[in-house]
């Protein structure tokens, strides 16, 4: 029941302000994505992924993962991001219900930087 009351608190908080802050560290268009969270042409949309980093600790991947069920924690990792020694390298994608309150609640949060999008080779 807590893990849901935060959860409430962060999404609708995320909804209403939709702030300039949080929609700032977000670092693609949202607007490129249509409403299942899929971009690209008709016969090929695809989830956009992203990636961030948050501190290591279990009670940052527990409040991550309250928010972003797409949420992988990739320990060891920098990524593209260049999450630094004592950081979780996190991915997400965006092939979910409510993909933008959650990541305007990922944003939102104080220790994350910037959301990027996640390019895989």
């Amino acid at each position: 029941m807590c893990v849901g009351l935060v959860l409430s608190l962060l999404l609708g908080s995320a909804a209403a302000g939709e702030g300039a802050t949080a929609g700032a560290l977000i670092g693609f268009d949202l607007n490129r994505l249509n409403a299942s969270g899929l971009q690209g042409p008709p016969a090929g949309l695809r989830a956009l992924d992203y990636e961030f980093c948050i501190p290591d600790g279990p009670e940052y991947r527990a409040a991550v993962a309250a928010i972003d069920p797409s949420a992988r924690f990739h320990p060891g990792s920098r990524g593209r991001i260049g999450c630094t020694s004592g950081q979780i390298l996190v991915l997400g994608n965006t092939h979910q219900d409510r993909f933008r309150e959650i990541l305007h609640a990922l944003a939102g949060l104080p220790y994350v930087a910037r959301i990027d999008e996640a390019m895989f080779e």
